[in-house]
């Protein structure tokens, strides 16, 4: 068991289901952070400073804990796709994806209130979209509305369907939590995460 105290800054059950993985005991907080882009920042640089606005958010409640912080950008053409939380603006990203190659880019933040320090990794996944049908995006959106996903794909349930190729170095990453670069961090902050497996 860590003898550090985890937290994560996240109130997504995506993220929760990720990190309840590696079998931890950690606590949820939401943060209370602007999501808003800065003028001329790059959607990576958006992604990572958000992660760590995130985890650095809840740390006047945890001032002893290590706080995973966690933000994905999904990146095409020089256009940020974010959450579409409608049908009709998913309809409209689908069919902008179709056919084409979107960076989903995830920042990862490991910070450790206990010294004010923040290591920040930045995960991209390269997802190619099939060339979908009008009616395919219908009927997937009416079988899986993903109005709350970047791109308004879920890879881990039905929108895997949608996809015709996948490129990165953790496949957790594209859900929103890339667990192999937190085990990393873990590690280097001292919890082994194998200790008590």
């Amino acid at each position: 068991m860590p003898t550090v105290p985890l937290v994560l800054a996240s109130t997504s059950p995506f993220r929760r289901e990720l990190l309840a993985r590696l079998g931890l005991p950690f606590q949820i907080a939401a943060p209370d952070c602007m999501e808003t882009p800065r003028p001329d920042e790059a959607p990576e640089a958006l992604a990572l400073r958000l992660s760590e606005d995130k985890a650095r958010a809840v740390a006047r409640q945890f001032p002893d804990a290590l706080i995973i912080g966690s933000d994905q950008v999904a990146i095409c053409d020089g256009k940020i796709y974010g959450k579409p939380g409608n049908h009709e603006k998913a309809v409209a990203q689908l069919k902008a994806l179709s056919g084409k190659t979107v960076n989903f880019f995830t920042g990862l933040c490991l910070f450790d209130a206990r010294k004010g320090t923040a290591h920040v990794r930045g995960v991209p996944t390269r997802v190619t979209f099939r060339t979908l049908t009008d009616a395919q995006i219908e009927n997937y959106l009416s079988r899986e509305p993903a109005y709350n996903c970047a791109g308004s794909a879920k890879s881990e349930g039905l929108g895997i369907a949608l996809i015709a190729r996948l490129e990165g170095s953790d496949p957790n990453a594209l859900v929103g939590l890339p667990l192999i670069a937190l085990c990393d961090l873990l590690y280097a902050a001292g919890v082994d995460v194998l200790e008590n497996a």
